[in-house]
């Protein structure tokens, strides 16, 4: 989960958040409550991408084949 920093704390702390970092976690950066960056470990962001890719794929609508259209089918390919 990603802990919520805001801009002027970063600054101001940036030690300690990258130091955080390097040891996994995770910070996004917000100014004036509004979310304007994400800090996260180095090669993380192209696995958080993959694993929403797959999610999305998982979650799209999956196609249903009743047996008797799967029965008719197999009839029809063996003609």
């Amino acid at each position: 989960m990603q802990e919520s920093i805001g801009a002027y704390e970063a600054k101001t702390k940036l030690p300690e958040v990258l130091r955080r970092v390097a040891a996994g976690e995770s910070f996004t950066i917000t100014h004036r409550g509004n979310c304007v960056a994400d800090i996260v470990p180095h090669g993380t962001q192209g696995y958080l991408r993959t694993q929403t890719v797959i999610n999305n794929i998982l979650s799209a609508k999956k196609h249903h084949v009743s047996d008797a259209t799967l029965h008719a089918l197999q009839q029809v390919g063996r003609k």
